[in-house]
């Protein structure tokens, strides 16, 4: 009957090869990156050299570089170093893309060749937000600048007053609420409540605001929004021209109010103040954009 060695049904792993080791059958060295398997007991063959007692199991690769073609191997650790790098490939092989700053997005280069990091591109852009819920008057400073920007929109909703839903606006001047009696403006509106259809022009001459709402009474569950477009309030050559378009719902009454007016100054001017015609303020929201050159 054949005798079966149990201890030697496997490979034995004996690590690096070792001149002043025993080796017995099939026990694996590594040397030189490849690896061999003993085929007579020894000690003292080198590996490689004495081909009696040893095979080659395993043979390391070229070490490859951030190469030239796919046959070559590519340590990408040695390219993306950093937290946050993303790997591609350009002409010529892997390249590290570092990780952008803090709300940039990876769009296309302007060649179509390779990844970038950068800002979104929009002719329309949010320059503020702005959310109250006390006090009498709200001002948005500091975004205007008419070398970017043909005009503004400033979108107000769902406002209420403590007294009523009429609300005005008026220019800043210098970052401060400009309340002189130089506004003009003109409007009509348009108003339907459960028993009448009702409508009129209003208007006003060197005032002290521009409206934005025209009809009102406070009912926190009105809802209402205002557009207000506003074009080149930097100018120090001509007046600063207004327009709004408003659509309220009040304890059941809708009303479409549109008004057209102006600061009558050629002040720049470095924002917007938004308050209601009397009382305080319960609820605000409004939204500046600029519109791109």
């Amino acid at each position: 009957m054949a005798t079966i060695n149990l201890g030697a049904i496997k490979f034995n792993w004996k690590g690096a090869y070792n001149s002043s080791t025993t080796y017995a059958v099939d026990d694996v060295v590594s040397s030189g990156g490849n690896s061999y398997v003993c085929i007579q007991a020894h000690s003292n063959q080198a590996v490689g050299n004495a081909t009696a007692y040893w095979n080659i199991m395993a043979t390391k690769g070229t070490n490859g570089t951030n190469g030239t073609n796919g046959t070559n191997g590519t340590d990408v650790g040695t390219v993306i170093t950093t937290q946050g790098d993303i790997l591609y490939r350009d002409g010529s092989g892997l390249q590290r893309l570092p990780k952008g700053t803090a709300n940039q997005v990876l769009k296309m280069n302007s060649g179509a060749t390779a990844p970038e990091y950068g800002s979104l591109s929009s002719d329309y852009v949010k320059l503020a937000s702005i959310s109250a819920t006390s006090g009498s008057i709200v001002s948005i400073n500091g975004y205007f600048n008419d070398t970017i920007y043909a005009m503004y929109k400033l979108v107000i909703y769902n406002n209420e007053g403590s007294t009523n839903e009429w609300w005005k606006c008026r220019f800043n001047i210098n970052n401060s609420d400009y309340s002189g009696n130089n506004y003009r403006w003109g409007g009509w509106y348009n108003r339907r409540n459960a028993s009448a259809n009702s409508s009129a022009a209003e208007g006003g001459y060197n005032v002290n605001y521009l409206p934005i709402t025209w009809w009102g009474a406070s009912v926190s569950t009105d809802t209402n929004i205002s557009e207000i477009t506003i074009t080149e309030p930097q100018s120090t050559s001509q007046d600063k021209s207004f327009l709004c378009s408003n659509a309220s719902q009040d304890n059941g009454n809708q009303t479409r109010f549109d008004v057209a007016g102006c600061l009558n100054s050629q002040t720049a001017t470095t924002g917007i103040s938004i308050f209601p015609n009397g009382g305080t303020i319960l609820r605000l929201n409004a939204t500046l954009w600029g519109v791109k050159k």
